[in-house]
């Protein structure tokens, strides 16, 4: 006699239920680690990062490794030259040095202004020195001209002293007259005297006042200063110091007086232009 078999028939819906309650479960827990991780104190965090990076260092690395490898290999279309980029580079330094140099005279010119409080009003035009006195040549070039604003007879300034005129102009140029020429002359006066006088270049490194009378008391070391001149300045500037004084060899009643430069002219590499009444 044969034994029957006998065969358990299990409902398809119960095997779903069953495999779906799995798939919850394991939701559930991954949350619940979730929260752990969560309100855990951050060095356990820390601990468990760290952990995580040195189990999956070398599949990591792997990837990364593939990505810069693709990347790499990418066509470079936004890539400049070798010759471009050295092209760049020095455009990029001369801008630096231009702006540093803008920046620089900006300075130099809040620092005038502030000396100088009596030029507020006019406009002082920095030009640098193309060709200095030579070989008794007395004369400045400046790479200033009539399209900056300057004219002839408009007062140059060395290290915020008077160091001559503008004596000739033309649209980029203009040249310099300076006071130890022996064609200058300037109104000037000698601090503690109550008279103008007029000074004029000996031709050499040193001014002289003329027709000073000896009944005049000055001293060497006493300031002279430039007078003012309407249009062109307004406010008196130092032009240098008496170095010398004695009686006139030709004139016993006139004073020889020698007057030093208050700047070392031929050592300057740039002037400022007094500009009194610039056109806006």
């Amino acid at each position: 006699m044969t034994r029957k078999q006998t065969r358990i028939w299990v409902p398809r819906h119960n095997k779903r239920r069953a495999g779906s309650v799995s798939r919850r479960m394991v939701f559930t827990w991954f949350t619940l680690a979730g929260l752990i991780l969560v309100v855990a104190p951050q060095n356990l965090t820390n601990k468990f990062q760290f952990a995580f990076a040195r189990i999956f260092r070398w599949p990591l690395s792997i990837g990364r490794n593939i990505s810069l490898s693709a990347r790499t290999r990418q066509p470079l279309t936004d890539v400049v030259s070798r010759r471009e980029h050295g092209q760049l580079q020095n455009h990029l330094a001369n801008v630096t040095e231009e702006l540093l140099q803008k920046h620089r005279k900006v300075e130099e010119l809040s620092g005038l202004r502030d000396r100088l409080y009596a030029l507020e009003g006019a406009k002082l035009m920095l030009a640098d020195v193309i060709t200095g006195s030579i070989d008794g040549d007395n004369k400045l070039i400046i790479n200033r001209g009539e399209s900056d604003g300057l004219a002839m007879g408009q007062f140059v300034l060395g290290d915020n002293s008077i160091i001559g005129t503008i004596s000739e102009v033309s649209a980029r140029t203009a040249k310099v007259n300076l006071i130890t020429d022996p064609s200058s002359n300037i109104a000037a006066r000698i601090v503690g005297l109550d008279v103008e006088t007029v000074i004029q270049g000996d031709g050499k490194d040193s001014v002289k006042v003329q027709l000073l009378s000896i009944k005049h008391k000055l001293k060497v070391g006493d300031d002279v200063y430039a007078c003012k001149k309407p249009g062109l300045l307004d406010t008196a500037i130092k032009i240098g110091t008496v170095a010398g004084c004695k009686r006139d060899d030709g004139n016993p009643l006139l004073w020889d007086v020698t007057v030093k430069p208050a700047c070392d002219i031929k050592k300057l590499s740039e002037v400022a232009v007094v500009i009194m009444n610039p056109q806006q």
